[in-house]
């Protein structure tokens, strides 16, 4: 019934909120520095690129249209890599900063756009896992009630037939203590039976 509290860091519930712009920003650094050791105009390295980006999303085409529907998180990781390579062979190939700022403000704009469907997701399935443990506390806090109070009746119970015993027990030896107490004269007189064991 006593759950631990558990106090998370700061920096643990802020990390899932800035990955998506650390990862776009992280792919820009590196094609910008990319692009100042002789990638910028280069055809070849253009190329590599887009044959990377094409080959990435062609693996996650394969992968959401795979058999039973797909495996998700790969078709969003190989689209996630297409993404990335695409921005960094941008980011290589442009001599100015306004076509990779660009890029990376739409990338960055669609990555927190699907972030936040699985974020909401998730939320949502917290949230139904919490009232679901609450729903199940309460009944088993009400189960556990009723046989505390079961319990308790029977513990009554009990107590007031031991107490019924001794006082009963107690009278009898004070009747028998009395003078002039005969049991042979309450027999004669038709009373019910008094064994000394009352």
């Amino acid at each position: 019934m006593n759950e631990p509290l558990v106090q998370r860091h700061w920096v643990a519930l802020a990390a899932p909120k800035v990955a998506p712009a650390v990862a776009t920003s992280t792919v820009l650094i590196l094609g910008r520095i990319w692009n100042a050791n002789g990638a910028e105009h280069s055809t070849g390295n253009a190329a590599l690129m887009v044959v990377l980006a094409a080959g990435a999303a062609t693996a996650g085409a394969f992968a959401a249209a795979g058999r039973g529907g797909g495996d998700g998180a790969l078709a969003a990781t190989a689209f996630a890599t297409s993404g990335a390579l695409a921005l960094a062979g941008v980011a290589g190939y442009a001599d100015g900063w306004s076509l990779p700022i660009l890029l990376w403000a739409v990338a960055t704009a669609v990555s927190y756009g699907i972030a936040a469907r699985y974020w909401r997701t998730d939320r949502r399935d917290t949230l139904t896992h919490t009232r679901q443990t609450a729903v199940q506390r309460e009944e088993h806090g009400h189960i556990e009630r009723v046989e505390a109070l079961r319990a308790g009746a029977q513990i009554e119970v009990a107590r007031s037939g031991a107490a019924y015993a001794e006082q009963l027990a107690t009278a009898l030896i004070t009747r028998a203590g009395l003078p002039g107490f005969d049991p042979a004269a309450l027999q004669q007189a038709g009373l019910p039976e008094l064994t000394e064991h009352q």
